[in-house]
């Protein structure tokens, strides 16, 4: 058996070293129109140090994974996973996303959670505590439908059961995460 468990995580490992770096991702995406910026709570079996993992947002444990899809909802990049209460502004800024998408001058739309993230990422406008003019509701309606692909991405990579709520150290989350992304890609390939 343990040789066995042994082969696996040197599957995962060597798969997870195969995934792209936020700069070839990035790099790779500066030829489209724009990406979409989209966070994720990846749930996992509560453990001994638990607080730093409890997400108060979605009230439960788990690992935050920040995803940048393509405008067909393809997954281009998946984060290394954060502990569950790091905000996706936090999470965004310590993998040094909007420096990556500035330097490489990669438009982005993302969700209000990602204010002030950069210059290139954009954001919807405010509802409160002013309503909206009517040329501001079409603007927010029209990023709504650029950034949907980005939960179609999100959505295809949480079909792997294995992400249905992780049992292992949530350390290993980001090994894990890394090798479904390699072997999404391939996946998508051959469709």
């Amino acid at each position: 058996m343990a040789t066995a468990h042994r082969y696996v995580r040197e599957a995962i490992n060597l798969l997870a070293a195969a995934a792209p770096t936020l700069e070839q991702a990035v790099y790779r995406a500066s030829r489209l129109l724009w990406v979409i910026l989209d966070g994720t709570l990846i749930p996992i079996d509560r453990i001994a140090e638990d607080r730093p993992y409890y997400s108060g947002k979605h009230k439960r444990h788990g690992v935050n994974v920040q995803v940048l899809a393509d405008t067909r909802g393809n997954l281009l990049w998946a984060s290394p996973a954060l502990p569950g209460a790091t905000h996706d502004l936090t999470a965004t800024r310590r993998h040094g996303i909007p420096t990556a998408l500035t330097k490489f001058g990669v438009a982005c739309y993302a969700d209000n959670a990602y204010r002030a993230a950069g210059p290139t990422i954009a954001v919807p406008f405010r509802r409160q505590p002013r309503t909206l003019s009517t040329n501001q509701k079409k603007v927010n309606s029209n990023h709504a439908r650029n950034r949907a692909p980005g939960e179609r991405a999100i959505a295809t990579l949480k079909t792997w059961k294995l992400l249905t709520k992780l049992r292992c150290c949530p350390r290993r989350a980001t090994t894990i995460i890394g090798a479904i992304r390699v072997l999404q890609a391939v996946e998508d390939q051959g469709k």
